[in-house]
């Protein structure tokens, strides 16, 4: 008998006795989440990335090399010595 249309579904505690089973169901459950969800966690580094990226070249480049508000002055001055 279902309340409002929902159904009793498999706890972990049914499945004990059969682990390898829990583990397969765990397995189909996390798939069922990130197969849906692979282009956003793709998109999401992807942009974590290029972010860094660009930070790191704004960070290094003519206008702010020198500049004393500048955390990473020390560490690119002493790169531009080598």
């Amino acid at each position: 008998m279902s309340f409002l249309g929902l159904r009793k579904w498999p706890t972990p505690a049914r499945l004990s006795p059969l682990l390898l089973g829990f583990r397969l169901l765990t397995y189909l459950r996390t798939n069922q989440v990130l197969k849906p969800m692979w282009p956003f966690i793709v998109a999401s580094g992807l942009t974590f990335y290029l972010v860094s990226k660009a930070q790191d070249m704004g960070v290094k480049s003519e206008a702010y090399r020198n500049d004393p508000r500048n955390p990473y002055a020390a560490q690119i001055a002493k790169q531009a010595h080598h």
